[in-house]
C-alpha cells in the first residue's frame, strides 16, 4: 500500500475545498513568475546575441523558434496527459494509481528526449530549406538547431517532472529550479558568447547546461519526496495503461501545438520573404510577446489542473466558478501585459538592437499582435478546462479549424493579394476571437454531461469522459 502525499512543506495546494479565487492566484503566480523568469533568460539568449554577434545571428536564432516548437509540441503535449491523470488520482486519493503514473510519466519523458535529439539533428536543415530561411542566416540556424536538441532529453524531463508537481498544486518548487537553471544559463551565454567568441553555438551550449541543471533538481525533488509522488529510480517503468490514458488526453494537446507551430512556421516563412531586417524585428517583438502569453498560458495550467482535480474529487460544482474566474484573470493579465509592452515598445525593442528599422518594424508587430492578445488567453482558458473535463480531442479539432487552418488560408488567400506585414499579422487575433467562440460553445455543450453526474458514483476518475 503507497502511503498518501506528504503534508510536511505547504508546496502543495487543494484545489477542492474552500475559496477558488485565492487558490487560483496561490497556483497561478509562481507559474507566471516561473515563465517570465524563463523568457527572460531566454531574452537574454537573443539580447546577447544580437549585441555582440550582429543582426544574422540574431535572425538566425530567432528564425528557429517556430520550427523547434514544431518538433517538440507532439511530446510536450503528453506532458499535458501527465497532469490531467496524476491530478484526477490525486482528486480521488487513488495512490498507487499516482505512484504508476508518476514513474511512466518519467521514464516516457527519457525515450521522447532522445528520439528529439535525432529528429532535430536530422530535420534541421530540410526544414530550415522549406521555411526559406535567406542564405546568410540558414547556416547558423542549422547549427543552433543541431546544438539546441542535444539538450532534449533534460528539456523533457523537467517539463514532465513539472507538469507531475502542478498536478497536486505545487508551483512553487519548479519555479525555483528554474531561477537556479536561469542564472547558470546567463552566466554561460555571457562566457560562451563574449569570452569565447562561440556566437549561436554558444547561446546554444548555455541552454544545454541549464537545462540539463533543471532536470537534475526536478528529479532530486521528486527522488526526495514522501509518498505516492516519490519518484524510485529503480522503478522506472512504462505501464501501458497510464501511457495509453495519457497519450488519449496529451496526444491531442500535442498535435494541437504542433498543428500551431505549422501555422506559425508558414507565417514565420512569409515574415523571411521580407529579409533579415524585418526578421530580426519580428524575432525581437515575438520575445516581448512571449511574457504575455507566459502569463497567460499560467492561467490556462491553472485552468487545467484545478478543473482536473475536482473532476477526480466529484466536485463537479466548482467547474464553472474555477472557468469564470481563470477567464476574468486572463483578460486583467493579458489586457494589463499586452497593452503595456505596445506603449513601452520603443525601450523594451532597444535592449534587443540599436538599429532604428528592425525596432520599427518590432513596433508594427507589437501594436497588431500584442494589444488584443488576452482573446488568445481566454481561448487557451477553454481549452484548459476542456482538457480537464478529459475532453481533449474535442479542443484540438476545433484549434485546428479556428485558428491554424484559417491562418493557412489567410495567407494563401488575402496575404498573397495584399502582401503587407499589417495583413499577415491581423491573422492571429482574427483567428483567437473565432476559436475562443467555438471554445464556449463546445465547453456549454459538455458541461451539461458533467451536472448529470453531479450525484453520480464512478469507480474510475480518469474514465469519466
Amino acid at each position: 500500500m503507497i502511503k498518501p502525499l506528504s503534508r510536511k512543506r505547504s508546496y502543495e495546494i487543494n484545489m477542492c475545498e474552500g475559496p477558488i479565487f485565492k487558490k487560483i492566484i496561490a497556483f497561478a503566480l509562481p507559474l507566471v513568475c516561473s515563465g517570465i523568469l524563463q523568457l527572460l533568460f531566454n531574452a537574454a539568449d537573443i539580447i546577447v546575441v544580437g549585441r555582440f554577434s550582429g543582426n544574422h545571428a540574431l535572425a538566425a536564432v530567432g528564425s528557429t523558434s517556430s520550427l523547434i516548437n514544431l518538433l517538440i509540441n507532439l511530446f510536450i503535449g503528453v506532458s499535458i496527459g501527465a497532469n490531467v491523470l496524476v491530478g484526477r488520482y490525486y482528486g480521488a486519493q487513488d495512490y498507487d494509481n499516482i505512484e504508476d503514473s508518476v514513474h511512466t510519466a518519467i521514464a516516457t519523458a527519457c525515450l521522447f528526449g532522445v528520439i528529439m535529439v535525432f529528429i532535430g539533428g536530422v530535420a534541421a536543415q530540410p526544414m530550415l530549406q522549406l521555411m526559406g530561411t535567406p542564405d546568410n542566416v540558414i547556416d547558423l540556424s542549422v547549427l543552433y538547431m543541431r546544438i539546441y536538441f542535444v539538450g532534449m532529453p533534460s528539456f523533457m524531463i523537467y517539463n514532465f517532472g513539472a507538469a507531475i508537481l502542478r498536478s497536486v498544486g505545487d508551483t512553487k518548487r519548479p519555479l525555483y529550479f528554474l531561477f537556479v537553471s536561469g542564472v547558470i544559463n546567463v552566466v554561460f551565454n555571457l562566457f560562451f558568447v563574449i569570452a569565447c567568441h562561440l556566437g549561436v553555438a554558444g547561446v546554444a551550449l548555455a541552454t544545454i547546461l541549464s537545462e540539463t541543471i533543471s532536470a537534475i533538481l526536478i528529479l532530486m525533488s521528486l527522488h526526495q519526496n514522501e509518498g505516492a509522488l516519490r519518484l524510485n529510480f529503480k522503478k522506472l517503468k512504462i505501464h501501458k495503461d497510464k501511457l495509453i490514458q495519457m497519450l488519449k488526453i496529451g496526444l491531442p494537446a500535442g498535435l494541437q501545438g504542433t498543428i500551431f507551430s505549422v501555422s506559425n512556421v508558414l507565417i514565420q516563412s512569409s515574415v523571411n520573404s521580407f529579409g533579415d531586417i524585418v526578421m530580426a524585428g519580428n524575432t525581437a517583438a515575438s520575445n516581448l510577446e512571449g511574457f504575455v502569453y507566459t502569463a497567460m498560458n499560467a492561467v490556462y495550467q491553472t485552468a487545467l489542473s484545478f478543473t482536473s482535480q475536482n473532476i477526480g474529487a466529484k466536485k463537479y460544482e466548482r467547474i464553472d466558478k474555477i472557468l469564470l474566474q481563470c477567464l476574468f484573470t486572463v483578460t486583467v493579465i493579458g489586457l494589463f501585459m499586452g497593452i503595456g509592452a505596445y506603449l513601452f515598445a520603443q525601450p523594451l525593442l532597444s535592449l534587443y538592437t540599436d538599429s532604428k528599422e528592425v525596432i520599427e518594424y518590432g513596433i508594427i508587430r507589437l501594436g497588431i499582435i500584442c494589444v488584443p492578445y488576452f482573446l488568445c488567453g481566454i481561448m487557451d482558458v477553454f481549452v484548459g478546462s476542456l482538457r480537464g473535463l478529459g475532453y481533449s480531442i474535442m479542443p484540438m479539432l476545433v484549434s485546428f479549424s479556428g485558428a491554424c487552418l484559417f491562418r493557412m488560408i489567410w495567407i494563401f488567400t488575402v496575404f498573397t493579394v495584399n502582401h503587407t506585414l499589417f495583413t499577415l499579422y491581423i491573422s492571429y487575433p482574427i483567428s483567437w476571437f473565432l476559436t475562443a467562440f467555438i471554445h464556449c460553445i463546445c465547453y456549454l455543450i459538455v458541461r451539461r454531461k458533467f451536472i448529470n453526474l453531479k450525484n453520480t458514483a464512478t469507480d474510475d476518475p480518469v474514465s469519466i469522459a
